[in-house]
C-alpha cells in the first residue's frame, strides 16, 4: 500500500471535490490517501487573507483581479515559483516528514508550485502528479521540478507539455461515477419539484459555483422566464443571494445541493459562468453548457476556451444565449453533437495514472531523483 499526499485549497469547492474524489479512487485500488490544504501550509493568516482577496476581488472588482491574472498567470515574464511558494515550503515539509508520502498529487496551482519547487531543490524524494483542473493551463500550474501532468483535455496537456517539457496525459476531468450515470426518472424528486414550480417549463441551470457569484441575475432570469423557461439558480451556499434570487418572479432558487447530478439529470441546459467544477459536472452527465457572462480571469478564459473546444457554446448577449437554448434546450441533433463532444473528454482515469506512479515508487525511498511513469 502507498501513501498519496493530496493537496488542494479552501478555494470555492471545486478544488476540494476533485481531491475528495481522487481520495476515494485511490482508495478503492488499495492505496492511503490523505488530503491537505495548501492556504493552511502557509504561515498563520496569509491563507485565509489569500482566501478573504480572492473572493472579494472576483465578487466585487473583477477589474482588479483582471489585471493581477493578466500579470501573473497569463505573463510570460516572471519568476517560476511565487513568493507564496516559499512561504508554505516549511510547512509542507513538515506534513511531508509526518505522513511520509510516496506520492504527492497537487490540484491547485499555488500547490504545484510548492512542489514543483521542492523537487528542484532535492528537497521533496516523492514524485510529484499534477491534477490540472483548468482547461487554460496559466503559468502558476507549471513548474518544471514536478514529475507529471494530469489534464482536463488533450489541448491542455499540449499546452503544459510545450512550455515546460514535462509528461503531460490528459485523462480528462474527476466528476464521481454517479454523474456518468445520472437519469432522469418520472418519480424523482426533482422532477417533481421542477414540474410543481415550472409546470412544463424547460428547467435552465445557472451556476454561481459555491460562492455565490455572478453577473446580470435579475436580467439573466428575466429574459429565460419571458421565453418559456424555467430558471433554476444554484445559489451554492450564499444565503443572501439566494433569499434576493428568490423573491424574482418564476425563479427556482437553490442553495447548496448535494444530489446535484439528480437535478442535473432532470434539467435541459446549465448556464455557467467559471469553466469549474459544476460545469465538468454537466457534461459527465451528458447536460448542455452555455458559457455566459463568466467571471474575471480565469473563469472568462476558461468559458472562452471549452467552448473552442466544442465542448460548450458560448453566448455573448442575451439574443445568443436565447438562441443557444432554443438550439440545445430540447432534443434533436446539435443537443446530441454537444453531449457527445462533452463526454468525449472523459477517456481515463486520473487515479489509474497516480496508481502507476505510486507502484512505480519504492516506498519509503529517500532519492530525491524523479521516477516518472511513461507510456
Amino acid at each position: 500500500m502507498s501513501r498519496v499526499l493530496i493537496l488542494d485549497a479552501g478555494m470555492g469547492a471545486g478544488h476540494t471535490a476533485v481531491a475528495n474524489e481522487l481520495a476515494a479512487r485511490l482508495s478503492r485500488r488499495g492505496h492511503e490517501a490523505r488530503r491537505a490544504d495548501v492556504l493552511d501550509l502557509l504561515p498563520p493568516g496569509v491563507g485565509a487573507a489569500l482566501r478573504g482577496f480572492y473572493r472579494t476581488a472576483v465578487r466585487r472588482t473583477p477589474w482588479l483581479y483582471d489585471g493581477i491574472y493578466a500579470a501573473f498567470f497569463r505573463s510570460e515574464h516572471g519568476p517560476e515559483s511565487t513568493p507564496l511558494a516559499a512561504l508554505a515550503g516549511p510547512g509542507f515539509l513538515e506534513a511531508a516528514a509526518e505522513y511520509r508520502p510516496d506520492v504527492v498529487v497537487p490540484v491547485f496551482h499555488l500547490a504545484a508550485q510548492v512542489t514543483g519547487r521542492l523537487r528542484a531543490r532535492g528537497e521533496l524524494a516523492a514524485p510529484t502528479a499534477v491534477m490540472v483542473t483548468d482547461f487554460a493551463v496559466h503559468r502558476q500550474w507549471l513548474h518544471p521540478g514536478n514529475d507529471v501532468y494530469l489534464c482536463v483535455s488533450a489541448d491542455a496537456a499540449e499546452q503544459a507539455r510545450a512550455k515546460i517539457g514535462r509528461p503531460a496525459y490528459a485523462p480528462g476531468p474527476v466528476v464521481p461515477q454517479r454523474f456518468q450515470k445520472a437519469a432522469p426518472t418520472e418519480d424523482g424528486h426533482w422532477i417533481k419539484v421542477l414540474r410543481r414550480v415550472g409546470e412544463e417549463r424547460i428547467p435552465v441551470l445557472i451556476s454561481t459555483g459555491s460562492w455565490g457569484v455572478a453577473r446580470g441575475l435579475p436580467e439573466t432570469t428575466d429574459a429565460l422566464y419571458r421565453n418559456g423557461y424555467l430558471p433554476v439558480v444554484l445559489c451554492g451556499r450564499d444565503e443572501r443571494i439566494q433569499t434576493r434570487m428568490g423573491r424574482l418572479p418564476g425563479v427556482l432558487a437553490c442553495g447548496w445541493i448535494e444530489d446535484i447530478e439528480a437535478l442535473m439529470a432532470a434539467a435541459g441546459v446549465l448556464i455557467d459562468n467559471a469553466a469549474g467544477q459544476t460545469a465538468v459536472q454537466a457534461l459527465a452527465a451528458g447536460l448542455p453548457v452555455i458559457g455566459y457572462q463568466p467571471i474575471a480571469g480565469h473563469g472568462r478564459e476558461g468559458v472562452l476556451l471549452m467552448a473552442r473546444l466544442g465542448v460548450t457554446t458560448y453566448a455573448g448577449s442575451h439574443a445568443e444565449l436565447l438562441d443557444s437554448l432554443t438550439r440545445l434546450a430540447r432534443p434533436g441533433e446539435a443537443r446530441d453533437r454537444q453531449v457527445r463532444a462533452g463526454r468525449s473528454l472523459f477517456v481515463g482515469d486520473a487515479a489509474e495514472e497516480i496508481h502507476r506512479l505510486a507502484e512505480a515508487a519504492p516506498a519509503g525511498e529517500a532519492a530525491a531523483e524523479p521516477r516518472v511513469h511513461r507510456r
